[in-house]
């Protein structure tokens, strides 16, 4: 069969070079059409789970409470006081050129928010009329002290030295977004438990595409409203410090990360490519064929992804390096095996060079790629959708790798005379010989270094975890990071954490036996509209940014009811009995060390007994409520209750910079409060928001490093058994992988660097790649023992030959991946570091331990007959294996 391909391949490849060369042409300028076409995507579905039910659950509890995007300014007056005529007067000039940004709902501000300390009102003289800061006669003192120590505005919107201030810019709800986003995850859950019709099958494929195009309209908008933001806010740095942050500016600035890292990298890496060449090879042939392989690959590839409209991520920003640096090996492996021929067969023609090189590499190219294949493959286990995506575009990455690699390097040599190739001078054998003797002559070094490397490995394995503050993820020079450090230390937190309750089974309506004291105005549309969840002008004035999630709790109308349906005349959570539990719940909450500023009803609650100067009952809650002016019932009472749906919300935000954040353990302690301290039943406890959705992706993560790894060393067991025929040289060739894959790993819990999205994807990567050299070193030492039967001249001779094409690839993968180093994005200068120490310890491993393996345990038979020294197997007996 081998034979039979060998010689189809002959006829068609080098016997029409041209016309191959002439096709991969033509596909290239066709995929490079579509590169316009090619969009990148760094929203916030990428921190989540794509199977999670919290999903839906935060997605149907946003669209409840009308939550949508925001962006915050922080403002701080260079010129001294904040509260000085100068200060607000530039306050209130920025604040007018905010609002008048499309998209921009409101502003909220020191300037407008409504002021009840300032002076002390009665609860009854409330109604009279809201004051704020821009109100006649109001006393900034007095509101400087309101604002630092009053329940609504504590640690919120003034830093607690007074210098640093918030302006929430609320943006229109994407209702539309979240109803196809909900329909289309509905869709996909049933078609995971029961399957699809054929009408819902066309619908989730219908509402899949006007999903993403919706989204992406959606996104270019938001990035023109964020750089227009930013041009304002340019205008007024003399006189003030501004950081802007909100989840769509730094879902902007992720994709100028990714965009960055595409071009710089992919650039960085083409001129390491040629330099590296130029110094192995010393000849234009080898730079130019090899360049020209990688870049129709990356071409190809790119384009494929654009036409198909598949959207590079974050974690999958690093696939073009590694689709360079895994097509220039394939084509490193087939230089260095053609120039060994034409060493030692000056007089072959062009054909019989290609024809042998092709020969011998195309099994263990093929089974090197399999077993990359199967690395890339073993992602999907995941259940994270970019880490998912990843894995299929380098499994077809891969694919298109080999196949161009053997298209265009053979049909090239086909056309260039013959005599261009004449070998430059080598002397790298000498190198990689160094390792031969050392296995050698020190069996027990190397030996005792790989047990010692284990040992240190499982120690650092059990040291491993999954916990990281976001912030981390970007440097210290980045708005990022230099705004969410302002706001989360000064202004709150940053990370949102939502708890919702339910009204208990067994509590007894308010007033049992009484009038009502709402009257019929409570079932009725006015109070449906005020109390379920605010109006269109919404947005929470006061909440500190939040880098992965947004909040605009406050709008008219209620996006589940039907126009004059009644709300449900459940009040529970706004009597007294409910007002406790809320308090209780929400002191537990501030008293935590990990969490900022807390909201919910209790807020509302503190305030009206502190103006009552005490306490409240359910008829003066209910008469209270009544009388509420819609800008306090905006700022204290929507967000966080939701009568039709007999509901309680408590909104907080969590330090993300806190070094002792511990998500899981966070979310656990405050169930285990409401639960066991509290006795609410559990069914009527729940917690969301994106800490929760994070906190569930991070704790898949050591599940998947599992089942990732498991499905990577089996993969490769099984090819290893059919290349090889040998249950021990296939566990030999598994050994010095696995020792790279636990050095890494281990690697990163002595390091305390957690696993993330990127980092999961080294373990995998390495053995993938690594392994890559033990099929080589393998195939080639099999062929070199098939001469004499010696061992340890096999080795020698292995180091010499394969050993000089794993040396060149492994430096250029090592040198390629720390060009990442250079990233603004922490986890790529992670991927890029690790991977590179990786191959590192996988290059080690195939150059000492594993001929050493082989040395010791003499896993190959002996050969039916010895070959003449230095004369190599025949090409179809090569071929064949």
């Amino acid at each position: 069969m081998l034979l039979g391909l060998k010689t189809w391949y002959e006829k068609l490849v080098l016997g029409h070079p041209k016309t191959v060369l002439a096709l991969v042409a033509l596909l290239t300028i066709a995929a490079a059409a579509g590169l316009p076409r090619f969009k990148l995507d760094a929203s916030a579905d990428s921190l989540t789970l794509e199977t999670d039910d919290s999903l839906d659950f935060f997605r149907e509890i946003s669209e409840r409470y009308n939550s949508g995007d925001f962006l915050v300014v922080t403002y701080r007056y260079k010129g001294g006081d904040l509260f000085s005529d100068e200060s607000l007067a530039t306050m209130r000039r920025l604040q007018d050129e905010l609002t008048m940004v499309q998209g921009v709902t409101t502003v909220q501000s020191i300037l407008n928010v409504p002021l009840l300390y300032s002076p002390k009102l009665p609860i009854s003289e409330v109604a009279d009329g809201i004051r704020t800061l821009s109100s006649p006669g109001v006393e900034r003192d007095m509101v400087r002290t309101e604002f630092l120590e009053s329940p609504i505005y504590k640690e919120l919107i003034l830093s607690p030295d007074g210098e640093t201030t918030a302006m929430m810019l609320n943006l229109e709800l994407d209702k539309e977004g979240l109803d196809l986003v909900r329909e289309r995850d509905a869709l996909r859950r049933l078609r995971n438990s029961e399957g699809l019709n054929p009408e819902q099958a066309e619908r989730l494929e219908v509402v899949t595409a006007d999903y993403l195009k919706h989204r992406t309209a959606q996104e270019a908008q938001a990035r023109e409203r964020v750089q227009e933001v930013r041009d304002i806010l340019t205008h007024y740095d003399d006189q003030t410090e501004l950081f802007l942050g909100g989840l769509t500016m730094i879902t902007s600035d992720m994709i100028a990360f990714i965009q960055s890292d595409l071009m710089v990298f992919g650039a960085g890496i083409l001129i390491f490519i040629v330099v590296t060449l130029l110094l192995i090879f010393r000849q234009p042939r080898w730079v130019i064929l090899p360049l020209i392989t990688c870049v129709t690959t990356a071409v190809v590839m790119l384009g494929l992804l654009s036409w198909l409209d598949w959207r590079m991520t974050v974690i999958s920003a690093n696939f073009v390096a590694l689709l360079l640096i895994i097509t220039l090996a394939i084509t490193i492996h087939l230089a260095v095996r053609y120039r060994e021929y034409f060493a030692e067969h000056p007089e072959w023609d062009r054909f019989q060079l290609a024809s042998a090189t092709v020969a011998f590499m195309a099994k263990p190219c093929l089974y090197t790629g399999l077993t990359t294949m199967v690395a890339f493959i073993s992602l999907v286990v995941s259940g994270i959708r970019p880490v998912i995506d990843f894995g299929w575009m380098m499994t077809i990455g891969v694919t298109l790798a080999l196949v161009l690699s053997f298209l265009i390097i053979p049909a090239s040599l086909m056309l260039l005379k013959k005599q261009d190739g004449a070998l430059g001078k080598d002397n790298s054998h000498a190198f990689t010989q160094v390792f031969s003797r050392f296995a050698e002559h020190h069996k027990a070094v190397v030996l005792g270094v790989a047990v010692l490397a284990a040992i240190i490995s499982s120690v650092g394995i059990s040291r491993l975890k999954v916990e990281n503050r976001f912030i981390d993820y970007f440097d210290d020079s980045t708005e990022i990071h230099q705004g969410m450090l302002v706001i989360d230390q000064r202004l709150g937190g940053t990370i949102n954490l939502d708890i919702v309750l339910n009204k208990p089974e067994d509590s007894a309506p308010a007033f049992e036996g009484e009038e009502d004291p709402f009257g019929s105005d409570f079932g009725g549309d006015e109070l449906a509209g005020d109390a379920s969840v605010g109006g269109e002008e919404g947005g929470d004035p006061f909440a500190a940014e939040d880098p992965f999630a947004s909040e605009d709790p406050f709008a008219a109308d209620d996006p589940f009811a039907s126009e004059g349906e009644a709300a449900a005349p459940d009040a529970y959570w706004f009597t007294v009995a409910g007002l406790n539990q809320i308090e209780q719940l929400h002191d537990f909450l501030e008293a935590q060390p990990e969490i900022g500023k807390v909201q919910s009803l209790a807020t509302l609650y503190k305030v009206a007994q502190d103006l009552n100067d005490g306490g409240l009952n359910d008829f003066e809650l209910a008469v209270a409520r009544q009388t509420l002016p819609e800008e306090i019932n905006q700022v204290l009472v929507n967000p966080y209750w939701s009568p039709r749906e007999q509901q309680a919300r408590i909104t907080m935000r969590v330090m993300e910079t806190d070094p002792n954040l511990r998500r899981d353990e966070l979310i656990q302690r405050i169930y285990t409060f409401a639960e066991d301290e509290m006795g609410l039943a559990s069914e009527n406890v729940r917690q969301t928001g994106m800490l929760v959705l994070y906190n569930n992706m991070l704790q898949s993560l050591f599940k998947s490093q599992i089942l990732t790894l498991g499905a990577v060393f089996a993969g490769i067991l099984l090819m290893f058994l059919v290349l090889f025929r040998s249950l021990s040289l296939a566990v030999i060739a598994l050994v010095p992988n696995m020792l790279a894959a636990c050095v890494v790993l281990g690697g990163m819990g002595l390091a305390n660097i957690p696993l993330d999205m990127m980092t999961i994807t080294i373990a995998a990567i390495t053995v993938g790649i690594g392994v890559d050299h033990a099929i080589h070193y393998l195939y080639r030492f099999r062929e070199e023992f098939a001469k004499d039967g010696d061992y340890v001249a096999t080795m020698h001779r292995s180091h010499a030959t394969i050993g000089r094409a794993m040396f060149y690839t492994a430096i250029t993968i090592i040198a390629g991946f720390s060009i990442l180093a250079l990233s603004k994005f922490v986890p790529s200068i992670y991927f890029g570091l690790l991977t590179a120490l990786a191959m590192s310890a996988a290059l080690l491993g195939s150059l000492t331990l594993l001929p050493l393996l082989l040395v010791l345990f003499k896993p190959l038979p002996k050969p039916a007959g010895e070959s003449s020294p230095g004369k190599p197997l025949p090409v179809a007996e090569a071929c064949a294996g």
